[in-house]
């Protein structure tokens, strides 16, 4: 694949055990320099930085080797806990594609990811109606932003596909396999086919 730089973006990557879809909520706790100090600058410059899931590698310490596809997190709060540790929450927002990555002298990833286009407004198909059923009564229970989404969200089968992926208890690689879907459709067609292992 040639590489065109002017398509590539800069972005610092943190590499976890864990997906963040686009318009989803995540909490974390921050204590290792190189990330409070890319926490810290993005917070200052109203920057974003890349969450990618940790294909293998730990998630503390050494080298990570991430996913492909991530989504970029905007800094939506932090508070400082006991031990000067940096707790965060980060919203999801476009999806990425790595195309390259270089390691600082401090540790840090830093990726040149190709934004992936938002994919279209499809709106739920019948046979996906039973995940809408299913998706209010776990909002009501999991309370929460999402708890008082509008009706049109529920119309929306990319939002309910990404918020379905945070509320089931699926494992890491079916949440990453919902990322990578670019379409909502087959992505609540892949819930439903997974749901009777999740009972």
């Amino acid at each position: 694949m040639a590489h065109h730089p002017a398509a590539t973006h800069s972005l610092p990557l943190f590499p976890l055990k864990a997906v963040l879809m686009p318009g989803g909520m995540m909490a974390l706790r921050v204590f290792e320099p190189r990330y409070l100090d890319m926490v810290k600058r993005c917070a200052r410059k109203g920057e974003s930085f890349g969450i990618a899931l940790i294909i293998d590698g730990p998630e503390v310490g050494g080298p990570a080797h991430p996913a492909e596809i991530g989504t970029e997190a905007r800094i939506v709060d932090f508070h400082m806990q006991p031990g000067g540790m940096l707790g965060i929450a980060v919203e999801g927002e476009r999806r990425f594609a790595v195309a390259s990555t270089a390691t600082q002298a401090d540790g840090l990833v830093v990726a040149e990811v190709r934004w992936l286009p938002s994919p279209p407004r499809v709106v739920v198909e019948p046979q996906h109606g039973f995940l809408v059923d299913l998706l209010r009564r776990m909002l009501e229970r999991a309370g929460g932003p999402h708890a008082y989404a509008d009706n049109a969200s529920f119309d929306d089968a990319g939002w309910v596909s990404c918020r379905l992926a945070e509320l089931l208890p699926l494992d890491t690689d079916q949440r990453l396999h919902l990322l990578e879907e670019d379409d909502p459709s087959l992505r609540l067609d892949a819930v439903l086919r997974w749901l009777p292992q999740l009972a």
